[in-house]
């Protein structure tokens, strides 16, 4: 382990030019506010757009985020909350919701709005945004959102309903994402294209300049309309700085020398500097660094394609076989310095209701061998083989399992494609064995399940395994007409187990949410969706500093 005073030696010397790039670009900013008000974190992946509309991965989101609101918002806890929406009521068999606007909710300012330079939110904005959101000519990777939507429209100012074609009980959840926040008709209009630049939302922060792939500033919305439970108005900041380090590795430098705030996420280039095998951070950052983690609703698997004509594949005791002929636990260990979760369950991670760690496959390689040696009994394949698929970011995991599950008497050969074409293969059905993962677009685990409908059979659905079972599809479609949610969850349970008794994916783990932040960051909490939220943070400076 190498020293600090060292480390920061060598990054000096590594990456003067860059450093001093940033610290000139940062220059006006920390000299207009003052530092602690800054939260400063880095955008390795760049962002698309600031356009709600355009929300697809996690760099955009956070972003836009700061920028927009919507109906309803999501707690630390998944909890559907209030936002612009102060409350609202389902009826007609849940299928028509019906939501009553706050009055007190303002656009960011900018010069077309004629009085003021703002104006409030109405219903009729909810309207805009949402036929935005349906709008092919737009083409918003959202639209899907509304699949389920029959109709939506501004009763009056303050009143907006929506109808839906059928009950679906995610379907608050799904209010939540970017892709639902208000925009206003008049400045989208104006910018057209250029909108995705020249944001105007409703948020705590508004937007003031994008240099793009250098820096992104954000300051604070003084009209934002939501206060703390002490009646304070939010957000604490002044400003939000987002510079765009092209790699994770460069973003730890800058993050272990305290020029940004926040590192999301473990990178093996800096794993081991900063956490032990058992994912506890190491004693020479304990003074300057905090860290928090959590479940993230991403569960890493392998999968089989259930139509293949491989006889192997086709067979459930070798499938079998594979899911107890690994220790996931000793995986999570050595490969991701204890950052995840066994999935010693179903395909339902932990942190969503229907999660149950008694339905999956444990580590019992004995009972892997007995069930492989009853396959080559029963088939007469004696050197039973097969191909594990994967991305050379997954390369280790497959290698790993490759050796474990060779001790039992399965060869694995594990072949390394580009992620483009791994999409494109298992989306059509040319892998017979391949790693896959699924991130929660929503966080309700119908969006898990709906991978086992049969209906919903890869290319035009999420179904990659092909997997069918006319039990699990009707109480999937049962679940739709389910309001209670703890009798949703229990049957939920019940079609992650069917799904497990046949074992068509192979569970690695679920996903944890590691967050590192610097010990002057205060407020910035954790949860499943891997969220940023950054308007209850704030940055205590020590007087010793």
């Amino acid at each position: 382990m190498t020293n600090l005073p060292y480390y920061k030696t060598l990054v000096k010397n590594w990456c003067f030019c860059l450093i001093a790039l940033i610290q000139f670009s940062c220059n006006n900013e920390t000299n207009s506010t003052k530092d602690h008000l800054v939260f400063r974190y880095n955008e390795h992946k760049n962002i698309g757009s600031l356009d709600p509309a355009f929300s697809k991965d996690n760099a955009d989101i956070w972003a836009t985020h700061q920028l927009f609101n919507g109906l309803v918002q999501m707690d630390d806890q998944l909890n559907v909350k209030p936002c612009i929406a102060k409350n609202w009521i389902i009826t007609d068999s849940a299928t028509t919701y019906t939501f009553n606007l706050r009055k007190d909710v303002y656009f960011h300012k900018h010069q077309l709005f004629k009085k003021d330079s703002t104006r409030t939110v109405n219903a009729s904005d909810f309207e805009y945004s949402f036929n935005r959101l349906k709008d092919k000519s737009v083409a918003s990777p959202g639209s899907w959102v509304l699949n389920k939507v029959d109709h939506f429209l501004a009763v009056n100012d303050s009143t907006f309903q929506i109808k839906l074609k059928q009950p679906f009980p995610a379907f608050l959840g799904l209010l939540t994402m970017k892709y639902c926040s208000v925009v206003p008709k008049e400045i989208v209009e104006h910018y057209g294209n250029d909108f995705r630049s020249n944001p105007i939302g409703t948020g705590p922060f508004k937007f003031k300049r994008w240099e793009e792939n250098i820096k992104l500033v954000f300051r604070r919305n003084n009209n934002y309309f939501e206060k703390d439970d002490k009646g304070k108005q939010l957000p604490y900041l002044e400003s939000v700085s987002i510079t765009f380090l092209p790699d994770k590795q460069s973003e730890f430098l800058q993050f272990a020398q305290g020029n940004i705030d926040f590192v999301s996420g473990l990178d093996a280039s800096y794993k081991d500097e900063i956490l032990t095998a058992k994912g506890e951070l190491r004693q020479l950052y304990t003074d300057d660094v905090n860290m928090i983690r959590g479940p993230y609703l991403n569960t890493e698997y392998l999968a089989f394609f259930m139509e293949t004509e491989v006889n192997e594949i086709q067979a459930i005791k070798l499938r079998k076989a594979i899911n107890l002929g690994f220790d996931r636990t000793k995986m999570i260990t050595y490969l991701r310095n204890g950052i995840g979760i066994a999935a010693n369950g179903g395909f339902i991670p932990k942190g969503l209701p229907g999660y149950d760690n008694a339905i999956g496959f444990s580590y019992q390689p004995e009972k892997a061998k007995q069930l492989l040696t009853e396959f080559k009994s029963e088939t007469g394949i004696t050197n039973p083989e097969v191909t594990l698929t994967t991305t050379s970011n997954y390369l280790s995991f497959c290698e790993f399992i490759q050796r474990e599950i060779q001790k039992i008497g399965l060869q694995v050969n594990v072949d390394v494609i580009p992620a483009s074409s791994l999409k494109d293969a298992k989306a059509n059905g040319q892998l017979d064995f391949f790693r896959a993962s699924w991130v929660a677009d929503y966080p309700d685990a119908e969006n898990y399940l709906s991978l086992y409908y049969s209906k919903n059979f890869a290319p035009n659905g999420p179904n990659y395994t092909h997997y069918s079972n006319n039990e699990f599809d009707k109480m999937y479609e049962a679940s739709y007409l389910e309001t209670n949610p703890e009798i949703r969850a229990k049957l939920y349970t019940k079609m992650d187990s069917l799904v497990m008794s046949t074992a068509p994916i192979v569970p690695m783990f679920y996903d944890e949410v590691v967050r590192f932040t610097r010990k002057e960051v205060k407020g910035l909490g954790i949860n499943a969706t891997n969220l940023l939220e950054l308007k209850q943070v704030e940055k205590v400076i020590s007087e010793t500093k």
